[in-house]
């Protein structure tokens, strides 16, 4: 996919966002290869990003709350900042992410595959992590006072 294509679908997802689905389409970027991609800032709240390849993705500020990660490889990825209130990210790769500052309550992270991620100040109160390998992978990083 060309960042011109990837730019039209975030662009058209947006008005249908602001239109409340009068005007616009819903972003489905299902099976996308979106490796590297730029996205911060998007956003892509409900989208469906299932199965999508986003590894080493700049996802920085991305509004994904409700989106479908369900499979998605977010492996190496950046969301800090992000948004993901909700998110289904069941089976997704976050091997190596990012997570500072990231808002993951209620989302669903069952069998995800935490090895690596790097959280600071995220969020998780009414996520399902049920599954998750491994929970001691994480590198929770303390700022030094």
């Amino acid at each position: 996919m060309t960042h011109e294509e990837l730019d039209k679908i975030v662009r058209t997802h947006q008005l249908w966002l602001e239109s409340e689905g009068r005007e616009g389409v819903k972003a489905n970027l299902s099976g996308a290869y979106l490796r590297g991609a730029n996205l911060s800032g998007a956003n892509l709240s409900n989208a469906n990003l299932s199965n999508g390849d986003l590894r080493g993705a700049n996802l920085r500020d991305v509004d994904l709350r409700g989106a479908d990660l369900r499979g998605a490889n977010l492996r190496d990825a950046d969301l800090r900042c992000a948004y993901l209130i909700g998110a289904d990210l069941r089976r997704a790769n976050l091997r190596d992410t990012v997570l500072h500052w990231t808002d993951l309550s209620d989302a669903d992270l069952r069998c995800v595959n935490l090895i690596g991620v790097e959280v600071r100040e995220a969020d998780l109160r009414g996520a399902n992590l049920s599954g998750a390998v491994p929970m001691l992978g994480w590198k929770l990083v303390r700022e030094e006072k």
